[in-house]
């Protein structure tokens, strides 16, 4: 079974004083990549969206299996450019409504029903030019990534899609029925990895 494998990036090194495209991973985040990237020899083709922290893990995959990432600038994070960088409470309210009205622009961010349609038409494109054999691999982001996971249920956009806090989780998708046959897994714990202290 041929698998598109979708990966929410790992922790990042906040800076408000970034824009939050151009934050790295974190160095706990790039070595959870890192052990992520040991057990995907099926992988034969990396994808990720242009924003840094997606970059530097699909980099870290890449260099393991000697594959060069392509960016696929429609991989990003749903656009919340609006605002910026909002404190963690502030931004959680405003995350909850991004979900709860997928048809409005809450405060300018990019209106969750678009994000949605982008990020899908994204994947299936990037599968249907791809022309290895082996499993695809996207590195991205949970909001969007939340997003994907209501469309491949058949379900209303809804918080209740997006990964545990944190980041570094994984959709596993069969194609090329495009089938959800696992969501938001720890990366630690695919493929029968050992969960990390």
């Amino acid at each position: 079974m041929r698998q598109l494998l979708f990966l929410s990036h790992a922790e990042v090194r906040i800076d408000p004083a970034v824009p939050v495209p151009d934050w790295p991973l974190s160095d706990k985040g790039r070595a959870r990549h890192a052990a992520f990237s040991d057990r995907c020899d099926g992988v034969s083709a990396i994808y990720c969206s242009a924003e840094r922290k997606a970059r530097d893990g699909a980099e870290i995959l890449g260099d393991r299996l000697g594959l060069v990432p392509q960016i696929v600038e429609a991989l990003h994070e749903n656009d919340r450019s609006a605002t910026g960088y909002l404190p963690a409470e502030e931004f959680e309210t405003v995350a909850d409504a991004f979900f709860a009205r997928p048809e409005e622009s809450v405060r300018g961010w990019e209106r969750a029903q678009d994000a949605q349609a982008r990020i899908v038409a994204a994947l299936r494109g990037l599968v249907a030019a791809d022309e290895t054999q082996g499993d695809i691999a996207v590195v991205g982001h949970g909001g969007v990534g939340a997003l994907f996971r209501a469309h491949l249920l058949g379900a209303p956009i809804a918080r209740s899609h997006d990964q545990p806090a944190g980041g570094g989780n994984v959709l596993r998708v069969s194609l090329p029925g495009w089938r959800l046959v696992e969501g938001w897994v720890p990366m630690e714990r695919m493929f029968g990895g050992a969960p990390q202290g």
